[in-house]
């Protein structure tokens, strides 16, 4: 191989597999699939499990991958070191039950020795002790000579987490020469000095570990690999750090241009180069693959490397949004492998730019606020930060625990961990008190625990909204029966088939009738039990329903044709989203009722007025296409195949239902729906607002809802119209007219009550009580705001020279209360903000201020003459006679 480059060593790995009859495939996502154990996918095998698993069939029995990496486990050190990395990649090439230990091998030393072209010499090996095949393999198969075929223990090679499959391993070494060694004669690999580094390691996974501690062979052992590239790019490219290398050497260099800073010249400056270095890398990536800014999980990850890295270049000087700019760097450097950088490069600079920006906010106010703290524990000696005061920087101003920590690492202090998660819970708790007062208690989560044997339910709804069912079970009174004729309580009905849907999928449950011989039963909602078991919740209206009768059972049509209307609505409003704002936005939640539907959705900033009517007009024009809506029948696997759209947290089936509208919108849906979207008629979106961080919502109508919305704007303009006089098409002038008009009536106003005012001034001025030099004006004053009391107040002292002035005016029944004094009275001791706060405790209020300026607020107007008396005596009795 001529280049060295990390995406030529990429690119060789991948080829060189696909020559050995390998299944390529491109990255996953960073972002785990059906797997809870993991946050970031953080290892090459890890989106393989499933295969290895043997709970799904691998495409290949040979696969091959360069997997994106996101380990955080160890953050604290990157940069403090120049071996540790937030984002690796890492090559791999995996046999699922195919070949194992012999081709594995073979293929190792022939990709490293004759596509790497490192030297057979400084290539050595480690197996676990006990495998004599893989020692055996290595020596006859390769040739290696037996002393470089080291044997260590289980600690080091043998793979195994808890119980289940699990195998000896064998890591490739390379030497890097005795400069980098301890000068122990006995040094080779397993010892901790850096002379041999290992770059990749083949996992025999071989065993089965029971519960007894067994190691029973598999009946299909297979193949586990792992290559880090940047490691490998660290031998190729003979440098000493992954700093160093092409890939991130580019990055550190444009930090570098951007700060004016040079690397290699201050260890602490270097620090902060290769966090920023390290951080935007990752950062890139993982918004690539949707993940946006939050307060928890994934998002929060994101968060805290995108805020490290903006902190770390505020001390690099970079007081500027920075981050944002570097990130072409990497799209540049990494699109080759990863084409969809360069597909969602204004998406990711924009997403990094707004939380940059916010950042910015938050880390002035906060970094002020710690800085404060810290200078009063200097003062003070200690060296430990308090709970509260920590969680009032992170949950006032946003102030990241991680940041306060590393801030106060620097100073040589900490922080009161403990007692920050027990503020951090005292707010939970508070939180769910708070909702649980929101509202009453309804039906317990599953009522369908009472029945001894809960029966089977066929859905049929999709097909029809009316069939004759029979009762399967009854529950009365919280009870199982064979009958039930309660009106007290809502009875639960469970039928052997069903039109009606269970609310599910963000979607209400049907309403209708049930009816048979004496009974009718109302149906008021229809749930779904464990098992997905369809309940209906009736209200009996007259008779007796009995288990084994049989029943008709009836949907309200009209209701069910405005759900299937917004249901398809929130489709297409989903797509139109992705088309205006970028791929990266996904669905966060939804409600689709008769009257209206709700769509939750990832987006990092609020949408402008112009987005939200091009996202309006698309799914209108989508409307009037009056495009097919088709339902289908698939594999969730070929049906993302075809760009369906799923719920990325969703457990779907081996079979998922698959709904079509045209050519526009493919979505994994259980939902019911229009036949044709011309039947939704009209969207109009009535609202987009924020309910979290990273997750914006939008409120919408149509048919129906649409319509009498459109009717109640017609009829209002019609209002308006008659009360300005005028046409409908002069609406706009003659309110521009009114406008006007009222301005100028204001301005006049405003003009009187000044000229009013002066009229006042000196009035007050004329019968003000005088102690020397000294004017004392206090009073009420009717009709006047707190702005135009303190405006008085200026005026009065303006033109008294030494005065001390109470104003009070009573307004909507609250009483406002202004003082202001002269600097020569404060300087001999009196105080506004005393005078003001003791007036305003007998009028049933409080408040306060500066010495020379104060204001405040009651309750009780009816206090107000003896408030006044109170400020006056305080006045004269602060002034020396």
């Amino acid at each position: 191989m001529d280049k060295n480059g990390i995406n030529d060593i990429r690119q060789a790995f991948l080829d060189f597999f696909a020559s050995k009859d390998h299944l390529v495939r491109p990255s996953f996502s960073l972002i785990p699939k059906d797997d809870n154990s993991l946050l970031l996918i953080n290892s090459g095998m890890a989106p393989l499990k499933p295969f290895f698993a043997g709970t799904q069939v691998p495409p290949n029995k040979r696969m091959a991958t360069s997997q994106k990496c996101i380990r955080t486990g160890d953050i604290e050190n990157v940069g403090k070191t120049a071996r540790h990395a937030t984002f690796f990649e890492m090559l791999g090439n995996f046999s699922f039950g195919d070949y194992f230990k012999k081709e594995a091998i073979n293929w190792s030393w022939e990709f490293s020795t004759k596509y790497l072209q490192l030297s057979e010499d400084k290539i050595w090996a480690s197996i676990y002790e006990e495998d004599d095949e893989a020692f055996e393999l290595w020596r006859n198969e390769v040739g290696m000579p037996a002393d470089k075929i080291v044997r260590l223990g289980k600690e080091d090679n043998f793979w195994e987490i808890g119980l289940g499959p699990c195998g000896p391993c064998s890591e490739l070494y390379y030497d890097r020469g005795e400069k980098y060694g301890c000068g122990a004669p006995d040094c080779k690999p397993g010892c901790d000095c850096d002379r041999y580094v290992e770059y990749w390691n083949l996992v025999f996974t071989q065993f089965n570990k029971d519960e007894a501690g067994n190691y029973t062979p598999l009946p299909n052992p297979n193949i586990d690999t792992g290559m880090g590239l940047e490691r490998v790019a660290c031998i190729l490219q003979n440098v000493d750090t992954i700093f160093e290398i092409d890939g991130l050497k580019v990055i550190l260099d444009k930090v570098c241009e951007m700060s004016g800073v040079t690397y290699g010249t201050d260890p602490e400056n270097d620090i902060s180069i290769r966090i920023i270095t390290d951080h935007l890398r990752s950062m890139t990536f993982m918004i690539s693959d949707g993940i946006l800014p939050s307060n928890e999980g994934r998002g929060y990850v994101l968060r805290r490397l995108l805020r490290r890295a903006a902190r770390h270049g505020k001390l690099l000087g970079l007081n500027e949004a920075f981050l944002y700019q570097i990130m072409e760097q990497v799209v540049e450097k990494f699109k080759h492998g990863y084409p969809e950088l360069e597909d969602k490069k204004e998406m990711i600079k924009k997403i990094i730019l707004v939380e940059e920006e916010r950042f910015q906010e938050t880390i002035h106010q906060g970094s002020e606020i710690l800085a404060g703290y810290i200078t009063d524990m200097k003062t003070k000696g200690e060296k430990v930060l308090s709970g509260p005061q920590a969680f009032r920087l992170y949950d006032t101003f946003g102030f990241p625990l991680d940041l306060t920590k590393e801030i106060l690492e620097e100073e040589g202090m900490e922080t009161d961990e403990p007692s920050f998660k027990t503020e951090m819970e005292e707010q939970k708790k508070r939180a769910r008190t708070a909702r649980s007062e929101g509202g009453s208690v309804g039906w317990k989560e599953d009522p369908l625990t009472v029945l001894q044997e809960v029966p089977q339910t066929t859905f049929i709804g999709y097909e029809t909204v009316t069939t004759e069912t029979t009762v399967a079970a009854i529950i009365c009174n919280g009870r199982e029966e064979t009958y039930c004729d309660s009106q007290e309580e809502p009875i639960l009905v469970i039928l052997s088939e069903t039109p009606f849907y269970g609310e599910g999928g963000g979607q209400v449950g049907d309403t209708g009738v049930l009816k048979g011989g004496e009974f009718i039963g109302r149906v008021i909602d229809t749930k779904k039990g464990a098992g997905d078991v369809i309940y209906h919740i009736v209200e009996a209206e007259r008779g007796q329903i009995v288990k084994g009768a049989t029943l008709q059972a009836i949907v309200t049509s009209e209701r069910r044709a405005s759900i299937a209307r917004n249901h398809t609505a929130t489709h297409l409003l989903h797509k139109a989203l992705k088309h205006v704002l970028g791929e990266h936005v996904n669905q966060a939640g939804s409600l689709v009722t008769p009257e209206r539907l709700r769509f939750d959705f990832s987006h990092f900033e609020a949408m402008s007025h112009e987005e939200v009517e091009t996202v309006e007009n698309i799914v209108n024009q989508q409307i009037q296409r009056a495009l097919s809506v088709k339902v289908m029948e698939s594999t969730v696997e070929e049906a993302r195949k075809q760009g369906a759209e799923a719920l990325f947290e969703a457990k779907y089936g081996e079979k998922v239902r698959v709904v079509k509208t045209g050519d526009f919108s493919l979505e994994l849906c259980g939902g019911t729906h229009v036949h044709n979207s011309g039947e939704i008629g009209m969207l109009l979106i009535l609202s987009e607002s924020g309910i979290a961080s990273g997750v914006r919502r939008i409120e919408a109508v149509t048919g129906t809802g649409a319509y009498q919305l459109t009717k109640h704007y017609q009829e209002t303009i019609a209002e308006t119209t008659a009360m300005l006089k005028t046409r409908q098409d002069r609406l706009i002038p003659r309110l521009e007219e009114v406008l006007a008009e009222n301005k100028d009536k204001d301005q006049q106003i405003l003009k009187l009550k000044k000229d009013q005012m002066k009229d006042q001034q000196g009035d007050l001025l004329e019968h003000a009580e005088k102690i020397g030099d000294t004017t004392i004006v206090v009073t009420s004053l009717e009709g006047l705001s707190m702005d135009e009391l303190r405006d008085m107040g200026d005026r009065i002292k303006d033109q008294a020279g030494s005065a001390a002035i109470l104003l009070a005016s009573v307004s909507d029944g609250k009483v406002q209360l202004m003082a202001t004094m002269t600097k020569d009275l404060v300087a001999k001791g009196l105080h506004a903000g005393k005078v003001v706060k003791e007036a305003a405790t007998i009028t049933g209020g409080g408040g306060g201020g500066r010495p020379d300026m104060a204001q405040a607020g009651g309750k009780n107007p009816e206090k107000l003459p003896e408030a006044l008396k109170k400020a006056k005596e305080m006045i004269k009795g602060g002034i020396p006679q």
